[in-house]
């Protein structure tokens, strides 16, 4: 589970001020509470107990969770069956929670997570339930889908942009993306970065790592998250700290074993799978040296706001995305050859790394704080519920014909 931020401006007694109105607020189209697997995951726990704590009454749609507790941070859950098939079950999942929203809980508002969701968005209208769809990144560019995900994917994007009342965009770049494809705005409203100034180092240790003496990659084993380019390059390099790799990769068999093989003889290279102990990966995280994020078709990525709350430097692929997110402060690479080049300029320079690291932390500490994101939810929620809407003039949105220039 993700470990509660507590990043709340203190008001005169420090308790969150109470909702001028009070809401009923539904959370549809994540695997819920408690956070356990992902951003969207994340994001609903952080600003949902924040709502609730406002005083608004949060309903969270659940599947998957060892807990079956009816409530939790003040949320109310609710647990509904999914087909466990990656094609359907998120979709599945959805199907039953919006019918559940709809007959018997009736919400003000309703944020729906993932453009794929967008399907059942017209159930929700029906209703009267305004609602705001998180667009999340390009998801259609994934190369885990083949070409009928991808192009349901390219489908459900415009559909959803047709028929939510409001968009969310995480980045900068994913507002831009849907304004030069579509002509429609968005509610910009970022993720949150958990801070941690100290981290025990039993868990790194017993790794057979000294905290400050490697460096580390999180990811899913995905092509699009560059994880490959990395361990060539690292091998290619003649850095002095190890590489430890966490991750795997449930549907891409084959470039596991392109990465496998790229790290094959070389005893620098760990590749340690996937850790689920938060507690262990938040060390991992404070105890590098730096941070090497190859993801690049997500908006702000949460794995890179939790280097960086953690005071980490990092080395990022040269993508809009991350150099938005780390406001340049970081070194990038496109290539192996960049990735080797990155590494030796961390290690010949100790000074570097600092300042890096020191950047970061103040980056995510400034820009990306859950107390002001659960705001923007707030005011999104409160703006929906009284008529607030862009389907009027985005009901006939197409896309446009120029290509998106990543």
């Amino acid at each position: 589970m993700v470990a509660p931020d507590t990043d709340r401006t203190p008001g005169v007694t420090g308790a969150p001020e109470r909702a001028t109105r009070t809401l009923e607020i539904a959370m549809i189209g994540t695997r819920g509470v408690p956070a356990a697997y992902g951003g969207f995951e994340t994001a609903v726990e952080e600003v949902g107990r924040r709502l609730s704590d406002r005083g608004h009454r949060v309903t969270v749609y659940t599947r998957g969770s060892q807990s079956r507790a009816k409530e939790y941070l003040g949320m109310r859950v609710v647990h509904l069956p999914a087909v466990p098939q990656k094609q359907i079950e998120t979709l599945s999942h959805t199907g039953v929670s919006v019918l559940h929203a709809v007959t018997r809980h009736r919400p003000d508002a309703a944020f729906v997570f993932n453009a794929a969701n967008s399907p059942f968005l017209p159930i929700l209208r029906a209703r009267g339930i305004r609602t705001a769809l998180h667009m999340d990144g390009l998801e259609w560019r994934r190369s885990k889908w083949g070409p009928r995900g991808k192009a349901y994917y390219r489908w459900a994007e415009q559909f959803g942009v047709r028929t939510a009342d409001a968009l969310i965009a995480d980045a900068p770049g994913i507002a831009d993306y849907y304004a030069q494809q579509f002509s429609v705005p968005t509610e910009m409203i970022r993720y949150g970065a958990p801070l941690l100034d100290d981290a025990p180092t039993d868990g790194v240790r017993a790794l057979g790592l000294e905290p400050g003496g490697y460096h580390l990659v999180v990811a899913r084993f995905e092509p699009e998250n560059h994880v490959l380019e990395i361990v060539r390059g690292y091998r290619d390099s003649s850095a002095r700290k190890p590489l430890v790799v966490v991750g795997s990769a449930p549907y891409a068999a084959t470039y596991t074993q392109q990465i496998q093989a790229a790290a094959d003889g070389d005893d620098r290279i760990r590749l340690i799978g996937g850790v689920y102990d938060q507690d262990l990966l938040d060390a991992l995280y404070h105890h590098a040296s730096t941070y090497l994020h190859g993801h690049s078709v997500g908006g702000t990525n949460p794995s890179l706001l939790r280097a960086m709350g953690a005071g980490t430097a990092v080395i990022a692929y040269d993508v809009n995305f991350n150099r938005d997110v780390l406001d340049g402060q970081g070194r990038f690479f496109r290539d192996a050859a960049g990735v080797a080049d990155a590494l030796a300029a961390v290690e010949s320079d100790d000074r570097l790394v600092a300042r890096l690291a020191g950047a970061a932390r103040d980056r995510a500490a400034t820009a990306f704080r859950w107390d002001e994101v659960a705001a923007q939810y707030e005011d999104l929620a409160l703006r929906l519920s009284s008529g607030h809407s862009i389907h009027r003039d985005a009901r006939r949105a197409t896309r446009s014909t120029t290509e998106w220039d990543f």
